[in-house]
C-alpha cells in the first residue's frame, strides 16, 4: 500500500502540502501533476500527518489515518489572547488537596490529551505511569526521604543546596512536603538513551498540567520525587520501569482543596531583539 493517496476528485494540487511537510518529502512536479513522493520519502516520513491535516478539501489520506478518521479544526471554540493569557495564568501549582480521590476514566481522558504534545521527529518517546492508590504515593515518598537521609549521611552539597535537612525534619513532623498528600502521581518515562525523551516527557507533563483546569482538578510537578525515581536505586526498583527506561518528570494529580481567586505578578520579560 502506497504511503500517500490522493484523491484526485478533491484535490486542487494547490501545494499547500508540499510547503507544510516537515520532512520535505512531497512534491508537484508540474502544475498538472498532483502530489507525490519523492523517491525514498516514505523512509523519511515521520508520520506526524501534517499533509492530512492541512489540506482543506480532505484530498490527501495517510497510510495510518485518513481525513476521515481526523477531527476537524473547531474554529468556533478559538480563544483570543485575552483568554489565552488568562487561562495559562490562572494555573497555579496545587499543593493542598482533597482526600478525594480522581477517577480513574479521568486521568486516562488527561493522559490522552497530553499524548498529543509534540515530540522530537514525532517519535512519541513517552510512556506513562500512573501512581494510583494514595497509599502506594505515600510509601513512594519515604522512598524520596530515605535517599535525602542518604544524602544527609554522606554530606552531599546536595543537601546546602536544596535544604534536605529542613525537608527530612519536616517529614518526621508529620507533614508531607514530597508529595503534599497527592492522591495520585503520574510520571512520564522513557528509554534513557532516547535524546529526544527529556524534552517530550517535559512538554506532554506540561500539557497534562494545563488540561487539569478543564477537569476541576489540580497539580504540581513533584520534583523531589522525580529525583530520588533517577538517582536511588531503591526507588527504581519500587517504580518497576521497563529497562532502560527513566523518569523524566513526575506530575501529583488531585482535586485541589482550595481555589484562587487573582492572578499573581511576575518580573518583567527579560526580552531581547535581533
Amino acid at each position: 500500500m502506497s504511503l500517500l493517496t490522493v484523491d484526485m476528485e478533491k484535490c486542487k494540487r494547490d501545494g499547500i502540502c508540499t510547503e507544510v511537510c516537515p520532512a520535505g518529502i512531497i512534491e508537484i512536479k508540474d502544475k498538472e501533476a498532483f502530489p507525490t513522493l519523492i523517491d525514498g520519502g516514505d523512509e523519511v516520513c515521520i508520520n506526524c500527518g501534517h499533509c492530512v491535516a492541512i489540506c482543506p478539501n480532505g484530498a490527501m489520506s495517510h497510510v495510518t489515518m485518513r481525513p476521515e478518521e481526523c477531527s476537524p479544526v473547531r474554529t468556533d471554540w478559538s480563544y483570543g489572547p485575552e483568554q489565552v493569557e488568562h487561562f495559562l495564568r490562572s494555573r497555579r501549582s496545587t499543593r493542598a488537596y482533597k482526600k478525594k480521590p480522581v477517577e480513574k476514566e479521568d486521568l486516562t481522558k488527561l493522559i490522552n490529551i497530553a499524548r498529543f504534545a509534540p515530540s522530537g521527529h514525532n517519535l512519541q518517546p513517552v510512556q506513562w505511569l500512573v501512581i494510583y492508590d494514595s497509599d502506594h504515593v505515600q510509601r513512594l515518598s519515604g522512598f524520596v526521604i530515605d535517599w535525602m537521609r542518604n544524602l544527609i549521611n554522606e554530606d552531599s552539597p546536595i543537601v546546602a543546596a536544596l535544604n534536605l535537612n529542613r525537608v527530612v525534619a519536616t517529614w518526621e513532623g508529620g507533614k508531607d512536603i514530597i508529595c503534599r498528600n497527592a492522591p495520585h502521581v503520574i510520571v512520564a518515562h522513557a528509554h534513557q538513551e532516547d535524546r529526544t525523551a527529556p524534552a517530550a516527557c517535559t512538554i506532554a507533563l506540561t500539557y497534562l498540567e494545563l488540561a487539569t483546569l478543564s477537569f476541576d482538578l489540580g497539580a504540581c510537578w513533584a520534583g523531589y520525587f522525580n529525583a530520588a525515581a533517577i538517582f536511588w536505586p531503591p526507588m527504581q526498583e519500587e517504580l518497576k520501569l521497563p529497562d532502560g527506561n527513566i523518569s523524566f518528570g513526575a506530575m501529583m494529580v488531585g482535586y485541589p482543596k482550595f481555589k484562587y481567586k487573582r492572578l499573581p505578578l511576575r518580573n518583567e520579560a527579560n526580552i531581547m531583539w535581533c
